[in-house]
């Protein structure tokens, strides 16, 4: 009963399956948000800050609609995991115009740097997992301030947003999977979010011809229509799914119905990643190119156990985080952590 319960408090808020006809669209109104010219930028962004701190990061706000998830079986350089597509709908959210940066995950990582925020007498930065020395130089030189965090895992991203929900009040996670490439095709059904052109790439994307083998600083590459930089290269980016070869025939045959579907995590590895990075091809940056987790990407760490919370081998992977517009109840959160991050 108490994990029919928290599954049940659990995709109420995650995934929005409420019984509400304010949850429920239909098609025409579906088909009218995703049609509109993107009302970008400026209009549809806020700009956040993690207390006791100068340090502020920038949401936009994605319109809920729905889409042809995956790619079409003629798309070029198409993998079979791609397909079949399936119509997805989401809910509104927030997400992340850039990558989380170092400067932000640095609050998190260092407790020295973790002040109590004014008028939170309840503030203790004792009570919070941190991440343990890692053991070589998470960026591998390629820079820290401005540039996107990486080389962490998923539960040390998931543990990240834990962290900057109670720290500021709002509910934040990682994207799932739906939401991810709903947000980075930005209403296109093109192989790219600006189109099918391969060669235009370098004007959105750091990918392995044209990043001198590194990350960059985020947002010095166009935005996609919503305002979103770096949803396509820079570094791939953790979604909360695990990652499942026929993913999208699960969806059609178990979740046709649900708003914001998510293949719940029951393994370490495969988890999905999405984006493609500096080190990959630029076809491996097509809007439905998809990559699955590997416990390789810890490869050199000689710690046993290995850490939980970095891999040695994956500077090419970092997160951006989510924050619903229909913000879960204090219940709602405390299942969803105990479900992501067990106990």
């Amino acid at each position: 009963m108490i994990k029919q319960f928290l599954l049940f408090v659990l995709l109420s808020s995650l995934c929005a399956c409420a019984t509400t006809g304010q949850n429920k669209m239909a098609k025409d109104e579906v088909k009218e948000v995703i049609t509109k010219p993107a009302t970008t930028a400026e209009s549809n962004i806020i700009t956040a800050k993690i207390p006791a701190t100068e340090v502020s990061f920038k949401l936009a706000l994605v319109p809920a609609g729905s889409y042809q998830m995956g790619s079409p079986e003629g798309e070029e350089n198409r993998a079979e995991d791609e397909g079949p597509q399936v119509e997805v709908k989401v809910e509104s959210f927030y997400i992340g115009v850039h990558e989380v940066t170092f400067d932000e995950f640095n609050i998190f990582r260092e407790k020295e740097l973790d002040k109590a925020p004014e008028g939170r007498t309840d503030w203790n930065a004792d009570a919070f997992a941190r991440p343990s020395p890692p053991y070589e130089d998470p960026t591998f030189g390629m820079g820290k301030e401005g540039f996107p965090a990486v080389s962490m895992t998923q539960f040390s991203a998931l543990q990240y947003c834990k962290w900057l929900s109670d720290k500021t009040g709002d509910f934040y996670r990682l994207p799932t999977e739906a939401e991810w490439e709903y947000a980075c095709r930005a209403g296109n059904t093109t192989a790219y979010y600006y189109g099918d052109d391969t060669e235009l790439l370098d004007n959105y994307a750091w990918h392995y011809d044209n990043s001198s083998e590194k990350y960059h600083k985020v947002g010095s590459k166009k935005p996609n229509a919503w305002g979103l930089h770096d949803m396509l290269g820079n570094v791939s980016e953790w979604t909360l799914d695990q990652y499942k070869k026929d993913a999208y025939a699960t969806i059609a045959a178990e979740m046709a119905t649900e708003i914001n579907p998510w293949i719940q995590p029951t393994r370490l590895h495969p988890r999905t990643v999405r984006g493609g990075s500096w080190d990959d091809s630029k076809e491996d940056h097509r809007c439905a190119a998809r990559i699955r987790s590997s416990s390789k990407w810890k490869e050199r760490d000689p710690q046993i156990p290995k850490s939980f919370w970095w891999n040695t081998d994956s500077p090419f992977v970092g997160f951006r985080i989510v924050k619903p517009v229909n913000q879960p109840t204090l219940e709602e959160r405390a299942a969803f952590w105990l479900l992501v991050l067990g106990d």
